[in-house]
């Protein structure tokens, strides 16, 4: 189950960028993501991964992109998901 939400959660964040930033699908594809990467790894480790201490930024900015995608402002939130994506994974 985990594994079909992020592929889909993927599939329709992509679409979402396809279709000039379409901020319900983009929205959606973030939501699929979290919830797939939830039942991928468990909620005590996807919580423990993204609220360690060093990763806090990243962490930060990555929700950060998550709400203000959901507050309709898709081109902002993408940029800021994309930074603290590259910053989690660093």
């Amino acid at each position: 189950i985990g594994v079909g939400l992020v592929g889909f959660g993927l599939f329709f964040i992509l679409f979402g960028v396809l279709l000039y930033f379409d901020s319900v699908l983009l929205a959606f594809g973030n939501i699929l993501f979290l919830s797939g990467l939830v039942f991928i790894i468990g909620f005590r480790r996807t919580f423990t991964f993204f609220f360690q201490r060093p990763k806090l930024k990243g962490t930060s900015f990555f929700f950060g992109g998550v709400l203000i995608v959901l507050m309709r402002w898709p081109l902002l939130g993408m940029l800021l998901e994309g930074y603290g994506f590259v910053t989690l994974f660093r």
